[in-house]
């Protein structure tokens, strides 16, 4: 699910170590376009959930000398890096973890139950199965996380009370290290 494509998991294989050597781990990755003017979408984050511009600047620095060396795009193409944001995509198993309580949407490559989407709280994860709450259902369904191809929370209340929390929470770090540093 971090690659959509055989040649988006070949970029993720050549890009892994270069982000884990800079101090973060890709969340997704696309390469986007046609033949022309294509778009590399890099998402990444630090271990702790964190991602500000500074981060991007010092990773798109990092990957783009490992492209450029490489050169593994045919053409001309856009990098792009960027944080997950707030609504972001679940893309490894432990994101489920990660985010449990939160609402989302998972698209699956098969039916379950006679579908293939399904919207609910996430429940964590049991093995390599991915727990959610679906509304109207009394047990937590088991979706084998080999099964999803897309998955991502949804925007509520709730999620944006936590980017809030989060937005301050970096805002008051800053500011106590602008102040030590006029000291």
């Amino acid at each position: 699910m971090r690659g959509k494509t055989a040649e988006d998991r070949s970029l993720i294989d050549l890009l892994d170590p270069v982000a884990e050597a800079a101090g973060y781990e890709i969340v997704r990755l696309r390469l986007m376009g046609g033949t022309q003017s294509r778009r590399l979408q890099v998402m990444a984050e630090r271990p702790d959930g964190e991602m500000n511009v500074e981060d991007c600047a010092k990773l798109s620095r990092a990957v783009s000398e490992v492209l450029d060396a490489a050169d593994p795009i045919k053409g001309d193409y856009l990098l792009e890096v960027s944080s997950p944001g707030v609504d972001r995509p679940l893309t490894r198993l432990k994101d489920f973890e990660t985010f449990e309580g939160y609402e989302a949407r998972l698209e699956l490559d098969r039916l379950a139950d006679g579908r293939k989407r399904f919207r609910g709280e996430l429940a964590g994860i049991e093995g390599d199965n991915v727990c959610i709450n679906l509304e109207g259902e009394a047990e937590t369904a088991l979706v084998p996380f080999a099964w999803v191809i897309e998955a991502k929370l949804v925007m509520t209340d709730q999620l944006m009370k936590k980017g809030a929390e989060q937005r301050a929470a970096r805002a008051a770090a800053n500011e106590d290290l602008s102040e030590s540093e006029e000291d």
